[in-house]
């Protein structure tokens, strides 16, 4: 049985304020009190991202809080991801992360891959500037069932519709449902070149992969 319900909303606060040494000692005494890594993963630090998504489309907060609270449940996860995987918890699926060809940014998709793997998912990172034909390497090595691209610019934003066609081109579409977004992305771009999946942030990033995968 959990132990001590309270320190789950001691991580979570603790994140939510972007307290990112305190988050992992408060993960590293839960565990050494027995509470679950289920239990800590998401009564504790998937609780207090959600809050901070909640904050940040709501314009209580700004990016600066956000990233402060991205690195606060990266140092969570750093002691969660080997125990998880000593443990054989199995990830809700795999998901290929990266932003397009041309484009440098990495801001949000960072932020992406955090909210994902605190949601379950194990993330393949293919960084920035990332050509169509590495998207289509990861998917094919790690057999992945998500694919996520980010762009930030308008010039930038074709590489997209590239990639799409080249996951299609490999015989990879059947098997992967792809996601965009970025600050200059939209629904109706994401619909026209073929993505099964757009959203807005991070949050809603986590929320349009469970729906795609049918969870």
């Amino acid at each position: 049985m959990d132990k001590k319900p309270d320190m789950m909303a001691a991580i979570a606060e603790s994140l939510v304020q972007g307290q990112a040494s305190r988050v992992r000692e408060l993960t590293e005494a839960a565990i050494r009190e027995g509470v679950s890594l289920r239990r800590i993963l998401n009564g504790g630090l998937v609780a207090g991202m959600a809050v901070i998504g909640e904050r940040f489309k709501k314009e209580e907060i700004y990016l600066p809080e956000v990233l402060f609270a991205a690195r606060a449940m990266k140092a969570g996860m750093e002691v969660l991801e080997p125990l998880l995987a000593e443990a054989g918890v199995k990830p809700v699926a795999k998901m290929v992360l990266g932003t397009v060809k041309g484009d440098i940014h990495d801001i949000g998709k960072n932020l992406v891959a955090v909210m994902m793997k605190g949601s379950g998912f194990e993330v393949i990172d293919i960084g920035i500037d990332a050509p169509p034909e590495k998207f289509v390497a990861a998917v094919r090595q790690h057999q992945a069932r998500l694919v996520g691209m980010s762009a930030l610019t308008g010039m930038t934003m074709p590489a997209m519709k590239t990639t799409v066609e080249a996951i299609e081109a490999a015989g990879l579409r059947g098997q992967v449902k792809i996601m965009v977004g970025g600050a200059i992305v939209t629904q109706s771009y994401a619909d026209s070149i073929g993505a099964d999946g757009y959203a807005s942030d991070a949050a809603l990033a986590v929320d349009k992969a469970k729906q795609l995968l049918g969870g």
